[in-house]
């Protein structure tokens, strides 16, 4: 059943080899964008794709940030910080001007230590983004990055699919008890991401420890908890049967879950 389902979709491993592909092309085309409008209007070369940096960086910068907060964690905060404007700043300069700075069209001199506006400083920090991008894919094209989850992903993907169609079809403790199944298998390797240790391998003490650790916020921790429950009342003998319904919403929130919980 898993194969099949898998058989019309792009792999994890394929979607992320196509999506930095994508994004570097989007980012490649956004710093000639850049570079062209910080250049004065008589020498301004005809924009023939009618790209604009201010239109098309906000949605590139929230694509990249979550493949890279995916493949290269370690360079997240590097990231942001060439956007974000820096909360001690009291004064623009050429050395703290940001990317958000020039997407607020901030134009007033008297912010600058310079004798003339730069809006061009706003480009190295452009550049810099692109090169930690870049760099995500030289890291994947070399296999030096944990190859293992993402196929576990894609694994996971397959057994909520199943899921899914058991459920469908009435078979509700086992859909529940599948799913059940990938979440403590996912928090294991999430346990494990951050070197953190946990003397069960079950849902709730997983769930501790990893909320004991900071990796997750309360309100992460009481939906893989009340997730936890339902997969409890799917595996034991209880007083009631679990529903269609809740089942069907584990399903999604475990799923919400694989891929938001790192």
């Amino acid at each position: 059943m898993a194969s099949e389902i898998r058989e019309n979709h792009m792999t994890n491993l394929e979607k992320y080899k196509s999506d930095l592909s994508r994004l570097i092309s989007q980012g490649d085309a956004l710093y000639e964008a850049i570079c062209n409008e910080c250049e004065p209007i008589d020498r301004r070369k005809k924009n023939e794709n009618g790209l604009c940096f201010c239109m098309g960086y906000q949605s590139w910068y929230s694509e990249s940030l979550v493949v890279i907060k995916q493949l290269l964690p370690d360079r997240l905060d590097d990231f942001k910080s060439y956007y974000e404007v820096p909360s001690h700043r009291k004064k623009i300069t050429s050395q703290n001007y940001q990317i958000k700075d020039y997407l607020d069209a901030l134009e007033n001199p008297e912010f600058f230590d310079l004798d003339s506006f730069e809006e061009k400083n706003a480009i190295p920090k452009f550049q810099q983004q692109l090169n930690i991008l870049k760099s995500v894919q030289r890291r994947f094209e070399r296999s030096l990055f944990d190859i293992q989850q993402i196929v576990q992903a894609d694994l996971f993907d397959d057994e909520l699919d199943a899921a899914k169609m058991l459920n469908k079809n009435k078979f509700v403790r086992a859909a529940g008890a599948i799913a059940g199944v990938v979440l403590e298998k996912h928090l294991g390797q999430v346990l494990k991401n951050h070197n953190l240790i946990c003397k069960k391998s079950t849902i709730s003490p997983l769930n501790d420890a990893l909320k004991a650790g900071n990796v997750y916020d309360v309100p992460t921790f009481r939906k893989i908890q009340h997730l936890g429950d339902v997969r409890n009342l799917c595996d034991h003998d209880s007083k009631r049967e679990p529903t269609k319904e809740e089942v069907e919403e584990m399903i999604n929130g475990v799923d919400s879950i694989i891929k938001m919980v790192f």
